[in-house]
């Protein structure tokens, strides 16, 4: 595959050239190395397309995941607890886990467990590789790598997305660049 297009969102790119060269390189090498012919293994069950080999987005998703994981680039996690109230979650926000469960309780609130996961974060660059359904990317870009940025976890986040003419040869609702 290969890097086609850019959106730099705030000056995200320029930020990566600047002050991560070598983690921009790693991410141009694991596009480059996913060789999306070999990923051609779907067979579409849709009416208007039935038959035919279509690229699958699991394989894709896999290809990136074993490159990115043999350099290196590791899955996040941010565990947190939320309620009804907005006020108490803003109390609540900047405390470790168990305490704002703590505390979401002793306000005689339910607390509800939640998280955010993000796909790839090495020295605080995240990576999300979208090939799921388009509504993500919007969750991707608003919740996920805002989340770990208001988190202190990431600098910059890099959203990987497939053009119109690789997004035609997926399954329906594959998200796409344009």
């Amino acid at each position: 595959m290969k890097i086609a297009e850019t959106y730099s969102h705030l000056n995200g790119l320029e930020f990566l050239l600047v002050h991560k060269p070598e983690l921009w390189e790693e991410i141009e090498a694991v596009i480059a190395e996913v060789d999306a012919e070999q990923c051609r293994t779907k067979l579409s069950k849709e009416k208007r397309r039935q038959g035919r080999l279509l690229f699958s987005p699991i394989e894709m998703n896999g290809r990136f995941q074993r490159l990115f994981r043999e350099r290196q680039w590791r899955e996040n996690r941010v565990s947190y607890w939320v309620t009804r109230s907005e006020k108490l979650i803003r109390k609540t926000l900047t405390l470790p886990p168990e305490e704002q469960r703590r505390e979401i309780e002793a306000a005689g609130e339910k607390a509800i467990y939640s998280y955010n996961q993000t796909d790839f974060v090495k020295d605080r660059v995240a990576v999300e590789v979208q090939l799921g359904k388009y509504a993500f990317v919007a969750y991707d870009l608003f919740v996920k790598h805002l989340a770990f940025y208001v988190g202190d976890v990431i600098d910059v986040g890099v959203e990987i997305l497939p053009l119109k003419s690789l997004q035609i040869e997926m399954s329906s609702g594959v998200p796409y660049h344009e």
